[in-house]
């Protein structure tokens, strides 16, 4: 099926470190350093087109990073943060991390919780494989 055209997506160096969970600072080393292309606006304020900064984010999640921490693995969908809050059941634990600006909960069993030490403020990464996954555009 042909799309129809579509307007080309960019953003500014605050909207794609916000949509990468980085700082504005870190975005704009990266471009500085090459790493990532950036043009300027008529303003002069520094734009990163949408295909690149998705691009980007592809090489920043690539699996391979995954593994070179010595934890090679079939999911892809990787969001490390820190543990807000844990609720003890007596046989499951809600756990909840901050990821960037994402907020995941998962039910967990309790053994799980208490074996990786799962407390506010551990770091930790939400690993999420799924068969169903809701995608809501902005």
């Amino acid at each position: 099926m042909a799309q129809p055209d579509r307007p080309v997506h960019s953003y500014r160096i605050g909207e794609a470190a916000a949509m990468l969970g980085v700082s504005a600072d870190t975005m704009r080393r990266w471009v500085d350093a090459g790493r990532l292309d950036a043009t300027r606006d008529d303003h002069g304020h520094r734009i990163v087109p949408g295909d690149r900064l998705a691009a980007f984010a592809r090489e920043l999640a690539r699996p391979e990073n995954a593994e070179s921490e010595g934890r090679p693995s079939s999911a892809r969908n990787r969001f490390p943060g820190i543990v807000t809050d844990v609720v003890l059941g007596d046989v499951a634990a809600q756990v909840e991390i901050q990821a960037g600006p994402f907020r995941v909960v998962s039910l967990i069993s309790r053994e799980s919780a208490e074996e990786l030490a799962l407390v506010p403020g551990a770091p930790a990464t939400a690993v999420i494989k799924s068969t169903n996954v809701v995608i809501e555009r902005r």
